[in-house]
C-alpha cells in the first residue's frame, strides 16, 4: 500500500503535534514558519527542493 501526502501537510501535522504535546510556543511555530519562507528565498532553496523529494522517493518506495 502506497501512501502519498504533500510535504507541506506532514510537516503541519508535526508542528501540531508539537504544539499540542511538547509544548511548542504558537511564537516559535510562526518563527520556524517564517524563517522556511525566508529560507526559499535563497540559493540554497533548490538544493533543499531537491533533497526533499529524494526524500519522499525513497520512503514512496518503502512497500507496507
Amino acid at each position: 500500500m502506497i501512501f502519498s501526502i504533500s510535504g507541506v501537510v506532514l510537516l503541519g501535522v508535526i508542528v501540531f503535534l508539537f504544539f499540542r504535546k511538547d509544548g511548542l510556543k504558537a511564537s516559535h511555530a510562526i518563527v520556524c514558519a517564517l524563517f522556511g519562507f525566508y529560507l526559499a528565498g535563497t540559493a540554497i532553496a533548490p538544493s533543499i527542493q531537491a533533497g526533499s523529494a529524494s526524500l519522499a522517493d525513497l520512503l514512496g518506495d518503502i512497500r507496507i
